[in-house]
């Protein structure tokens, strides 16, 4: 099943185990990448990222050049944007990741966290998952994740099942859409 990874323009074969984290790892393979790359990969336009950065959604890039946690942190952001407030979202990263200007304080990797999210969107196909499932899932894409602390991981599950929710609603959305773009055909 070839599809565009959440919140990217990129194309992947999701049925294929870690194709996602093999496609970030090529892209990275030279280090950071510049606006303009990253601008391609999201979608959006420079102008957004820069100020996404300004407002502390992230940290600013480290000589010019954006990381894979930072482009990640973007991925996961734009993923969500067509369903939740850009403040909402940050509230929810915050839930997870402390201050988002400041990697120091995450529970989890922005890379590890989107390429969780990537694997439970894989799961769900064109079916829509039960809240129960959803709620399995993200405990089984959890298993080998170690605690900093007691609790973490109950936290990291929680807002995954808010993003995988989120995101299930702008595309369930998208195919209403779609659906209702026949109907005046």
């Amino acid at each position: 099943m070839v599809s565009r990874l959440p919140g990217t323009t990129l194309e992947a074969d999701l049925e294929r185990e870690n194709a996602a984290d093999t496609l970030l790892s090529s892209i990275f393979l030279a280090g950071g990448l510049v606006l303009s790359q990253v601008s391609l990969l999201t979608g959006l336009e420079p102008y957004t990222i820069q100020n996404w950065v300004k407002r502390g959604f992230l940290p600013p890039p480290v000589h010019k050049k954006y990381s894979r946690r930072q482009v990640c942190r973007l991925f996961i952001i734009n993923m969500l944007r067509d369903s939740m407030q850009i403040d909402r979202i940050c509230r929810l990263l915050s839930f997870v990741n402390g201050r988002l200007d400041d990697e120091g304080d995450d529970l989890i990797d922005d890379s590890t966290l989107y390429l969780h999210i990537v694997a439970l969107v894989s799961r769900w196909g064109d079916d829509v998952p039960t809240a129960e499932q959803l709620h399995a899932w993200c405990s089984e894409v959890l298993a080998d994740y170690e605690e900093p602390y007691p609790g973490a991981r109950a936290r990291i599950a929680a807002a995954l099942e808010v993003i995988s929710t989120a995101y299930l609603a702008s595309c369930l959305r998208r195919r209403a859409e779609l659906l209702l773009a026949h109907l005046d055909e």
